[in-house]
């Protein structure tokens, strides 16, 4: 029996229920910190030939421990130099309203990042945009347009004093 992970790869229940081991936890480590590092300098580090290190990235990845692999672009340069923060309130919390602005939030890609929160609001997004005129657009005609929303607050970000993409590695 196999399944898919999030990332669309075959998964076996063999590969997703073996318990990483101190190899495993280090490849985790240094492919979060350089995705496009070289199997033989990686086998290096972890002190085993390019053959199992290649067979253990692999398995990390059909087990689903490895979602995907990505260039992290510098969104300023890019022209897109807003960033915020919006808490999103709905007005009632229904699987069939939940599920509604998920598909909105899905299909714009202003939207880095949607989570559903416990606490005084539903969603907490992260957008990156061009400039204010970009925001309340997006604002306006997307997130507060979705049938269900009752009430947003935006924070707009200053200074980004930290922004990672690493998970720091569990011990055991």
């Amino acid at each position: 029996m196999t399944a898919k992970n999030t990332s669309g790869q075959r998964t076996t229940p063999a590969a997703a229920d073996r318990p990483l081991d101190r190899i495993d936890r280090k490849l985790l480590l240094r492919l979060q910190q350089d995705g496009r590092i070289p199997v033989s300098q990686l086998a290096r580090e972890v002190n085993l030939t390019v053959t199992p290190t290649l067979e253990r990235v692999r398995r990390l990845e059909a087990a689903g421990f490895i979602d995907g692999y990505f260039a992290r672009l510098n969104g300023r340069k890019l022209g897109l130099g807003l960033l915020a923060y919006v808490e999103v309130s709905l007005d009632r919390t229904t699987p069939e309203a939940f599920e509604h602005f998920k598909e909105v939030v899905r299909a714009h890609d202003e939207i880095m990042e949607c989570h559903m929160v416990a606490g005084g609001f539903d969603y907490l997004l992260k957008v990156r945009v061009k400039d204010m005129e970009a925001y309340r657009s997006l604002l306006g005609d997307t997130i507060a347009s979705v049938r269900g929303v009752q009430q947003t607050h935006t924070y707009f970000v200053m200074e980004e004093v930290k922004s990672t993409h690493a998970i720091l590695m569990p011990e055991s």
